[in-house]
């Protein structure tokens, strides 16, 4: 056996939008938490830490998205035998009751948290981890190719 039939080289293509898209899922799980706090202590810090990490994760998410929009777009070739439809629904979707959680947090005081804000981030980031767990599933394995060492017989 010679060290050329015995080594293979993995390429993994990883695509640019995921470096974006990992902000939503921690602002959206933060949301969560910053509004179950307060809802059992009622202070408006956690309001408006709510607030803000709805902000800044749609922003990142909106980013994320045209990212990988544009990325499909320009290289489809990548995303062949993926299910990538089932994915930008999911993003989609998460990005919409983000939106929507963003627009009941708008309002003031208990109200704008308890019960619809904390409800639809429980939902949010029951939505991100039904869709994380679908991705999982859905990814296919990296290819190999042979690697040939130059110079070496």
């Amino acid at each position: 056996m010679t060290l050329e039939d015995s080594r293979r080289a993995v390429i993994v293509v990883t695509p640019f939008h995921l470096l974006f898209a990992q902000f939503p899922v921690v602002c959206f799980t933060l949301t969560l938490l910053t509004d179950i706090a307060f809802w059992q202590t009622g202070f408006l810090m956690w309001q408006n830490f709510s607030e803000w990490l709805l902000f800044v994760g749609l922003v990142f998410g909106v980013i994320a998205a045209v990212v990988g929009a544009v990325e499909f777009l320009l290289r489809p070739a990548r995303f062949a035998g993926r299910t990538i439809w089932l994915h930008a629904v999911g993003y989609v979707l998460i990005l919409g009751l983000a939106f929507l959680n963003s627009l009941v947090h708008a309002g003031d005081g208990w109200t704008a948290v308890v019960p619809w804000g904390l409800t639809l981030s429980a939902a949010t980031v029951l939505l991100i981890a039904i869709i994380a767990v679908i991705d999982g599933l859905l990814v296919r394995r990296p290819r190999t190719h042979r690697y040939a060492r130059s110079g070496l017989s």
